[in-house]
């Protein structure tokens, strides 16, 4: 059912953009969560897509238009606050020594991806897949995206990658881990200046490791809420056996 639903989705995306004349294209709606066809589009577009397309997305672009005022986008991290310190050192230590951890630090991410300040981290150069999907209690074919840093980006993804994790590229590297059976990745590049604790994470991981890249995906349960506050992040610890930071 899935495999001929992507099919006729990507073909239709296509279509209409035949129509388009312009070179910006603005993606909305839970369709332009859909990496695989959103990295078929034509080079030729420059595309923007909000980090959060759906319906909650929608509602910010509504406050807008009624308070008749633009959006001054900066970044993602708008909800709630966790004011902990972090030191990557310390992180990078224990995931060397056990494979992941828990990040839980600053506001949290508005929309569906983990983008560094509620995810589960782990070492990609490692074959632990299986393992961070038992944790989360999901199918073991379910893939796992890197978060890498921007720079290196193009070194080990071929195509199209922005902040969001919104299109799937080429892996040109071996760590399994954070490959689909497709050989492509749904990567998350993270700039320099980023507000997350995940840009320092991933230099300390670099630094150690020569690798710039980290398995991260969102950290919750499969079927439950995400990890918000510090004591969902305590109890998420003492229930899953999770060191979280």
């Amino acid at each position: 059912l899935a495999a001929p639903a992507q099919t006729l989705y990507g073909t239709k995306l296509l279509e209409l953009l035949r129509y388009c004349e312009y070179s910006n294209l603005v993606l909305m709606g839970g369709c332009a969560l859909n990496c695989v066809a959103n990295s078929k589009i034509p080079e030729r577009f420059n595309i923007w897509i909000m980090p959060s397309p759906g319906d909650a997305g929608s509602s910010l672009g509504a406050a807008a238009l009624i308070e008749k005022k633009k959006l001054k986008w900066q970044h993602p991290y708008l909800g709630y606050d966790i004011k902990q310190e972090v030191n990557p050192k310390e992180v990078v230590h224990h995931i060397l020594q056990h494979g992941y951890c828990g990040i839980a630090n600053g506001r949290a991410e508005f929309g569906p991806r983990a983008l560094g300040n509620r995810s589960l981290l782990a070492d990609p150069r490692l074959d632990i897949k299986d393992t961070v999907n038992e944790i989360k209690r999901r199918e073991k074919f379910r893939p796992f995206a890197p978060a890498i840093l921007e720079e290196f980006a193009d070194e080990y993804f071929e195509g199209r990658k922005n902040r969001y994790m919104q299109f799937t590229s080429k892996a040109m590297h071996d760590y399994k881990s954070v490959i689909h059976v497709d050989g492509t990745s749904r990567v998350q590049t993270v700039e320099i200046g980023c507000v997350s604790i995940l840009r320092d994470i991933l230099e300390e991981f670099y630094s150690q490791t020569g690798c710039p890249m980290l398995l991260n995906t969102s950290l919750n349960i499969k079927g439950k809420p995400i990890v918000n506050t510090w004591e969902d992040a305590i109890e998420f610890e003492r229930k899953y056996n999770v060191k979280v930071f």
